[in-house]
């Protein structure tokens, strides 16, 4: 159905990981501009897999995947990579709420990007990315 549409698939990605990557830049800056006191907050997440260990390291990681990601994912570069990081975050958010009792409205945020994420990787980022045009060079 709607078969004409199928010639706008990488335009479709392309809004799709702009906007998107726009959404976790914006999730993710404050977070790593806040310092190590929130990075440790985010990183103490990790103790509901065992990593009890630098919980600062592990919460920059979740704020440098969120940010740097974001763009990544937003500008097609490091696209996979970016996608595996992001996925990987929003898995330890999900886990972190739903094991907290929280509300679907509060975990449904990470479920959600985390799916997407990981059919992302999949996909790839079509032809509107950075990685696509660096790969012709």
């Amino acid at each position: 159905m709607w078969t004409f549409l199928d010639r706008f698939r990488d335009l479709g990605l392309l809004i799709l990981r702009v906007g998107l990557g726009a959404a976790f830049i914006a999730h993710g800056w404050p977070k790593l501009m806040a310092g190590p006191e929130t990075w440790a907050g985010l990183g103490g997440a990790m103790g509901l897999f065992g990593v009890r260990f630098a919980p600062e390291f592990w919460g920059l990681c979740a704020a440098l995947a969120e940010a740097a990601g974001g763009l990544c994912f937003a500008l097609g570069l490091f696209f996979r990579p970016a996608s595996l990081a992001l996925a990987f975050t929003m898995a330890v958010a999900f886990a972190m709420h739903f094991g907290k009792g929280d509300p679907f409205k509060v975990y449904s945020h990470a479920l959600e990007a985390g799916f997407v994420f990981a059919g992302m990787f999949l996909v790839g980022p079509g032809k509107y990315a950075v990685d696509r045009a660096l790969a012709r060079r």
